[in-house]
């Protein structure tokens, strides 16, 4: 059977590893990229907590014991699925079956502005982008003696509630307390404010009232000011205006407030659901397709549970390629139609990291919520387990430790190729 995966990610990738070596199966990996981006930590990266190698990891070093998995750099031009090929950049490659794991990028809803003057975070490079920027943004401000210009320079706002929001807040509020002071002493600090926007009526709507109650009670405890049923309406670069008239001068706008699914060329727009995802039936198949597949945050199956689709989060995704590898073998076997089993999402819970000793952490069965600092060392446990490699999950830790113990990150390093100067071209970042 000739297997191409289109996509990396937490769904291609488990794929790939579970039917690696597999008897039966010829597997074609295609990605833009020759790594796996760890994207939970990528909130970590953007505020000097990481290193982005710690949260990255080669394919080609997962499977250098292959005898069945080859992958090929490249992008994705179309999906011919008459004649089952996938044209991409390099080439042309024929398809047996087909898996589409290409995930989802930032949604800026037709705002153009927000696309061109905001930062989204959906990447390593976005996330090391978003480092230089607020770092070289501190740095302007040392010498800056314009009081608005001073004020632009130091304001932060994050647009979006979600965890990504929530906890890049939160990280950024922990560089003001303990770090940025030390690097730069001839700024005061308490002038720097933090925003968070939300234009529902609460942050975390995802998850239960009490996380999201809490979460906003650390939140601003750390110093962020979160404003809920706040809805933005532009940002030029200098100045984010919002829908009730009100507005906030800063050069530091990092979008987190929506995503899209990345549905490659070729899918006919009549499968395409809200939110840019495909739709799939209960095994995970293109609507329309015996040999067509899509997984994770550019897919959309509704089921009893989850009406509305399921949460575009990690365990949808490896959950999805678990039946999907399980589904195909029995394919390849030839076993009756009768051992095709259907997807159903099992939600083992959802969890949000706040700040330094702050966290919240929701299971649905049993019904628990936990919260402060013991739901932090749940949250860096179980984001250690999942991290691929040991050697990362070892720098890892070792960073955590040592920021723990010295309330310091020895990686706010300025990379001017990821500079994103906005009085030059965006060709050309440097």
């Amino acid at each position: 059977m000739k297997l191409v995966i289109i996509g990396g990610g937490f769904g291609g990738l488990k794929l790939a590893r579970n039917l690696n070596n597999k008897p039966g199966f010829d597997i074609t990996l295609i990605d833009r990229n020759n790594y796996h981006q760890f994207q939970p930590l990528f909130y970590q990266v953007a505020t000097a907590g990481l290193d982005a190698s710690n949260i990255s990891f080669p394919l080609r070093k997962v499977f250098q014991n292959s005898k069945n998995v080859k992958i090929r750099l490249a992008e994705v031009l179309e999906i011919q699925t008459q004649e089952n090929k996938v044209v991409t950049a390099i080439g042309v490659f024929d398809y047996d079956m087909l898996v589409i794991a290409t995930g989802a990028d930032t949604n800026f809803f037709g705002n153009s502005n927000l696309g061109t003057n905001a930062f989204p975070m959906k990447s390593t490079v976005e996330a090391l982008q978003i480092r230089n920027s607020l770092l070289n943004n501190f740095e302007e401000a040392t010498i800056e003696k314009d009081p608005a210009k001073l004020e632009s320079l130091l304001n932060i706002v994050v647009v979006g509630g979600g965890p990504t929001g929530v906890e890049l807040s939160g990280a950024i509020a922990d560089m003001k307390r303990f770090q940025l002071p030390k690097d730069y002493p001839e700024i005061d600090f308490s002038k720097m404010n933090i925003y968070l926007l939300e234009g529902s009526s609460k942050i975390l709507a995802a998850m239960s009232e009490k996380s999201s109650s809490s979460s906003k009670e650390y939140l601003e405890r750390l110093g962020v000011t979160v404003l809920t049923n706040t809805l933005l309406q532009d940002y030029d670069g200098e100045k984010i205006s919002m829908k009730d008239g009100s507005s906030i001068n800063t050069k530091m706008v990092i979008w987190a407030a929506g995503i899209k699914g990345n549905v490659p060329a070729g899918i006919n727009k009549d499968l395409v659901a809200r939110g840019n995802r495909i739709k799939i039936d209960r095994q995970c198949r293109v609507q329309g397709f015996e040999n067509v597949f899509a997984v994770g945050d550019v897919a959309y199956m509704e089921e009893p549970a989850w009406p509305n689709g399921h949460p575009q989060v990690a365990p949808v995704a490896t959950q999805q390629a678990d039946l999907i590898s399980a589904n195909l073998k029995m394919i390849e076997m030839k076993s009756s139609k009768k051992s095709i089993k259907e997807f159903e999402y099992h939600d083992k819970g959802s969890m949000a990291t706040v700040g330094r000793n702050l966290a919240v952490v929701d299971v649905p069965k049993p019904k628990l919520h936990f919260g402060g600092f013991f739901a932090w060392m749940i949250w860096m446990g179980l984001h250690l387990m999942l991290i691929l490699g040991v050697k990362n999950r070892f720098f890892v830790f070792s960073n955590w430790l040592y920021n723990y113990f010295t309330y310091d990150q020895n990686l706010r390093l300025i990379f001017k190729q990821f500079y994103r100067d906005r009085t030059k071209p965006t060709n050309n970042p440097a």
